[in-house]
């Protein structure tokens, strides 16, 4: 795979996992990063690629069409993997208008430039990168399949919603080379920690309370992040152009049991509390978020089946994979906690 991938939101959580993969995997594709570093994008994610000829960053919104149009004919894009997205459900009850814009509108404006830089070629593949929260809430039992009809439960779900049926419809419509993914729960590296994974890591690092939603017992599929980008370059390279494929870890988990784990490992790895107390004696269990989904559960074999993919990192490895990271990091996560991470920002790319 040569020539230029627009990579959207590639300073984010998946985005930058994403482009150190890609980059790692196809020397001889040149990466534009499309990023608008909201709270979330963070270029010191990667910030050893400065210099390599093969990345190219540009500070921009996905709602700019005309300024993304521009980077279609600037750099002969013949791919788009995006995932520049608003993703935090509680943010979203508490102010949707963004994630409508971004989610919804953006994804439009993308779709719209590569339309037209595509229009009667035969060339280009546009990669949607999504989640199985469209499909809304499972039951005790049944996995989420592609033909699952959705049904979004929040803001944040229903917006994105909104963006696969675009894409979809651009694939229908005017036979834009769209493909689909939808992914079960990451955690890995980068992640920012508004998540339940890092923000419990943070938490009981520093003996603060362990807030957990209800009784803790919603039931999450997880997702190494290497395996879902090892995942959506399979799909990039050798997936069906208006094809959705479900991207599932294999590894349901209630949010009581992730925390308890963290919890373990880190009176494992990490120094031991003042107190001497067990870290899992911070656990408090706090009011539900409002519609809050109980189950969701990933049916992947459409991909395991045509595409030969499937996960090679179990939860019980990558859980400790994740913790180990971010203990050898603190700098990173305190950059984050404390914005110090914008000062770089400030200082690469002024106040653009």
């Amino acid at each position: 795979m040569g020539g230029s991938i627009l990579v959207t939101g590639g300073c984010g959580f998946i985005g930058s996992n994403f482009v150190q993969q890609l980059l790692a995997r196809q020397p001889a594709c040149r990466v534009v990063n499309l990023d608008a570093l909201t709270y979330a994008g963070n270029p010191n994610n990667l910030a050893a690629l400065e210099g390599d000829p093969r990345y190219r960053f540009v500070h921009g919104d996905i709602c700019d069409g005309e300024g993304v149009g521009r980077l279609f004919g600037e750099e002969s894009i013949h791919a788009v993997v995006h995932f520049a997205a608003e993703s935090h459900v509680d943010r979203s009850i508490a102010g949707p208008a963004e994630f409508v814009r971004t989610n919804v509108s953006g994804t439009f404006a993308l779709l719209e430039a590569a339309r037209r830089a595509w229009a009667g070629s035969g060339q280009g593949r546009f990669l949607h990168v999504s989640t199985d929260e469209v499909y809304g809430s499972l039951g005790e039992t049944g996995y989420f399949t592609e033909k699952t009809p959705y049904d979004p439960r929040s803001p944040y779900s229903a917006s994105k919603a909104a963006s696969d049926h675009l894409a979809r419809a651009y694939h229908h419509t005017y036979g834009l080379p769209v493909l689909v993914t939808n992914c079960s729960n990451n955690y890995g590296p980068y992640q920012f920690p508004e998540k339940l994974i890092p923000l419990i890591f943070n938490n009981a690092l520093h003996g603060r309370d362990l807030p957990v939603y209800g009784d803790g017992k919603n039931v999450r599929d997880w997702l190494y992040v290497e395996d879902h980008c090892d995942a959506l370059l399979t799909v990039l390279e050798r997936g069906v152009v208006g094809e959705t494929y479900n991207i599932g870890g294999n590894n349901e988990k209630p949010n009581i049991e992730i925390v308890e784990t963290i919890c373990g490992l880190l009176d494992r790895l990490a120094p031991p509390l003042a107190t001497g107390a067990a870290r899992r004696s911070l656990i408090r269990f706090v009011k539900d978020r409002p519609g809050h989904d109980r189950r969701y559960a990933i049916d992947a074999g459409k991909i395991r089946d045509r595409l030969a993919w499937a996960p090679a990192v179990t939860f019980e490895e990558g859980i400790e994979k994740a913790v180990r990271w971010y203990l050898d990091h603190p700098e990173w996560l305190v950059g984050v906690l404390d914005g110090s991470y914008r000062t770089y920002y400030e200082a690469m790319y002024g106040d653009r």
